[in-house]
């Protein structure tokens, strides 16, 4: 199978066959390490024919033990919507940007297959800062870290690059993988080359691109995400000027579908800017790929579709996925009700 070769239109049978642990085009398993892997190898030997990508290979090998908990120091993921198949569909898609860039772009524009393997380790490695250190014992989650994941993420690169031979590009890639959050201003991050800032643009790309074209985003937004944001404090910070309702506290997402309602503002407001303006429609290189088609941004259209729909009949019982959760334990869907749970009744209590 030749994937930068492949074609695609999205059809209905497209939409209803696909399965929930699969990439847009229902070919890679995304919740295998080995199956996505070989897709991006085989990607970036195509574009970059007599390149090695050994530390690519590594960097695979690495990333699975960290989020297994067995690279030393760490604790393994736990964090269930930014878990091990939403980095490595993200990670797939930064190929696939990177892949369809080189085919289309003119010959001194490329670049290379240097920034082609610090994109990918810089993808695959962008959630690291979500991943409790040994020293993290007392967090009870990784979400707590939510605020500020990306620079630890960047500082997880630093670190990381110079033991797989790319100790040069370990502060390049810890300025590009900012492109992933909003802890930075994005003007303000100082690269020498354009080419760098495009690595960057392919990174926030991917990143909101595959989750939002994933077959079970809004199961996962309703029954993950918010847990997420409920344990980083983020859900239960209370609306600006909007303290209080008739003696209640107001939070931001009172609930899984409180935040798919909102889901739509903020795709208008936010996802959507970001990927059109922020980075300069940097998703159309995927393109080349698929005969001019998007399968990604396919999948978004129909995710937001399907989700306008819901809420106009208020009927929350069609989103009735069931998507698989990779993390280090398989018992952390539990623990994680339990946190937010508990949080949840202190909040409510807090606020009486």
């Amino acid at each position: 199978m030749k994937l930068a070769h492949s074609k695609y239109s999205l059809s209905a049978s497209d939409r209803q066959d696909r399965r929930n642990n699969y990439d847009v085009t229902n070919t890679v398993c995304v919740s295998e390490v080995t199956a996505v892997r070989r897709a991006v190898l085989e990607l970036l030997q195509q574009a970059f024919p007599h390149a090695a990508f050994d530390s690519v290979w590594m960097a695979f090998h690495d990333f699975e033990r960290l989020f297994a908990g067995r690279l030393p120091g760490y604790l393994g993921c736990d964090t269930v919507y930014h878990d091990l198949q939403h980095s490595l569909d993200m990670t797939l898609a930064m190929a696939r940007l990177l892949a369809g860039y080189e085919r289309s772009c003119a010959p001194d524009d490329r670049l290379g297959h240097e920034r082609a393997v610090l994109g990918l380790v810089a993808a695959l490695f962008h959630d690291a800062g979500y991943i409790r250190r040994e020293d993290d014992a007392h967090r009870r989650n990784g979400a707590e870290m939510t605020n500020w994941h990306v620079s630890r993420s960047a500082e997880f690169l630093r670190g990381y690059l110079p033991g797989i031979g790319l100790a040069d590009e370990a502060e390049l890639a810890a300025r590009v993988v900012h492109f992933t959050g909003y802890e930075l201003n994005l003007d303000e991050i100082e690269l020498e080359d354009p080419r760098d800032t495009l690595v960057g643009h392919f990174l926030g790309t991917a990143d909101l691109m595959a989750q939002m074209a994933d077959r079970c985003y809004l199961e996962k937004c309703r029954d993950r995400l918010f847990s997420e944001f409920v344990i980083a404090g983020i859900a239960l910070d209370r609306r600006p000027g909007e303290a209080t309702k008739g003696g209640e506290a107001v939070p931001r997402y009172a609930s899984g579908i409180d935040l798919l309602r909102q889901t739509p503002r903020f795709w208008q407001a936010g996802g959507r800017e970001r990927l059109h303006n922020t980075f300069n429609r940097a998703y159309r290189f995927v393109e080349p790929l698929f005969d001019g088609g998007n399968p990604y941004m396919d999948f978004v259209t129909v995710n937001l579709g399907y989700l306008d729909n819901v809420i106009r009949a208020e009927d929350w019982r069609a989103l009735r996925r069931k998507p698989p959760c990779l993390t280090a334990n398989p018992d952390t869907l539990g623990d994680v009700a339990g946190i937010v749970s508990r949080q949840l009744a202190a909040f409510t209590g807090a606020a009486a």
